[in-house]
């Protein structure tokens, strides 16, 4: 605890893989894929107010307050809920904005859990999923709180179990806005539905081994070089794919020394990391 408030956790995620299967009357893409947390992600301190007043401590950069997903969460859950607390909230960036990490929606999911503790809601984990879908369909993941296969526009989950698994991850140096790439007329949207057990069997016990495919990535690469060239030089090394709607790519590996191995190869110039697939989130367990 610091004047700043108590610090809440937000790890990213990766797509292990992303297949676009349809398209609903509304617009709105139907998906499959498999969300993987890791260890890496950004970092929420919350001051509650007694005042009611929603505010961030400090801006950020490039990211506007009526923008701002973290203080949307917030005013939304104040409202739903009827509670008369406020909250100052900061927020320390450590992932990037357009990255395909899913950072802006695990950001607002760790305000929906905090707050649900720090407001004495008590709300069940299921009704924080309903309200986070209002935000994003990447949100109801992060609440969900464990590896997951996720179908629908997202919000469809079922727990799936994950090997042990390091991965180094590139930030190409771009923003990749995902409605853009969604609305690309070149975009995929017929591949085949799968079953859960499909996946399963096609990981098998090798990590890197990686299922599918992201039916997004040859739009992005196609409008964003950065990304091609990037995911070019690390499959030299590794499978690798890109997650989400980019711009991150990723390749997976079984042995931490093993990703820092091809981390330690990158070009001058290149931005990349190693993190940790997680099991479960680590905000999981304060509201069971």
């Amino acid at each position: 605890m610091t004047d700043r408030g108590v610090a809440y956790p937000a790890p990213a995620k990766l797509n292990l893989f992303l297949h676009v299967v349809g398209r609903r009357p509304d617009g709105y893409h139907l998906l499959q894929s498999v969300f993987r947390l890791i260890d890496r992600g950004d970092t929420l301190r919350l001051a509650p107010r007694e005042d009611g007043r929603i505010q961030r401590a400090c801006p950020i950069a490039g990211v506007p307050e009526e923008s701002d997903l973290c203080l949307r969460a917030a005013r939304l859950l104040q409202e739903a809920s009827g509670c008369a607390r406020g909250v100052d909230i900061t927020l320390e960036k450590r992932l990037p904005l357009g990255g395909g990490l899913g950072g802006g929606s695990s950001d607002a999911a760790s305000v929906l859990l905090a707050l649900n503790h720090l407001w004495d809601l008590h709300w069940p984990r299921e009704r924080l999923q309903a309200l986070g879908l209002r935000l994003g369909a990447d949100v109801p993941f992060f609440l969900f709180g464990r590896n997951a296969f996720a179908e629908g526009v997202g919000e469809a989950l079922q727990p799936v179990d994950l090997p042990p698994a390091w991965y180094l991850v590139i930030e190409p140096p771009v923003n990749v806005p995902t409605a853009e790439i969604f609305a690309a007329a070149n975009l995929t949207r017929n591949t085949k539905p799968i079953k859960m057990a499909d996946f399963s069997a096609g990981w098998a016990a090798d990590c890197s081994n990686l299922f599918g495919q992201n039916d997004l990535e040859p739009v992005v690469c196609e409008r964003y070089p950065e990304v091609a060239r990037t995911l070019a030089w690390l499959r030299q090394h590794a499978t690798a794919r890109m997650t989400g709607s980019g711009a991150c790519v990723f390749a997976s590996f079984a042995a931490e020394q093993d990703a820092r191995v091809v981390l330690a190869r990158m070009p001058q110039g290149m931005t990349g990391w190693v993190a940790r697939g997680l099991d479960e989130h680590p905000l999981r367990a304060p509201v069971d």
